[in-house]
């Protein structure tokens, strides 16, 4: 599915937050990044994780990382989706698929037999140096900040 592998420097991107503020990789130079792709706002698995990693900020912030989320949807709906669920770090609109083209995230998927075209859900584990260090194909979302912070403990 993705092109990236771990060990891979990470792309540099640059996209608009909720709040049309410009976000860049660049801007987090220095940090460990949990850059996590979903697809789409307001949906039950969309929902169940950026809760659970709302729920955990403050595991993940101990730990060192900071969280963005990415996904095609627009900055009005990642407000919406913000405010409801009061998530505290930065989703990035990506309608134009710059950044999700970049992660190789967009390919063919399936449900109940009909394929298309979407988002796969993936997790990048970003270290201070903007290497990729570790990559999550199929999080787990309702133990998401978990997953992350047992995964980095086991590169150390």
């Amino acid at each position: 599915m993705t092109h990236l592998q771990e060990g891979d420097k990470a792309p540099a991107f640059t996209g608009k937050d909720a709040n049309g503020k410009k976000v860049s990789l660049a801007d987090y130079k220095g940090k460990k990044i949990a850059l996590y792709f979903y697809p789409q706002d307001n949906t039950p698995t969309c929902t169940v994780q950026a809760c659970n990693l709302r729920d955990n900020i403050g595991l993940l912030k101990k730990e060192g990382f900071a969280v963005i989320g990415i996904s095609p949807d627009d900055e009005k709906s990642h407000k919406k989706f913000e405010t409801k669920f009061e998530l505290p770090f930065p989703l990035i609109a990506d309608p134009e698929h710059t950044i999700i083209d970049k992660y190789g995230v967009w390919g063919e998927k399936q449900l109940y037999g009909r394929k298309y075209m979407g988002l796969h859900r993936t997790t990048f584990l970003i270290d201070e140096k903007g290497v990729i260090r570790k990559i999550f194909l199929k999080p787990k979302s309702k133990q998401h900040a978990e997953e992350i912070v047992k995964a980095w403990e086991a590169l150390a």
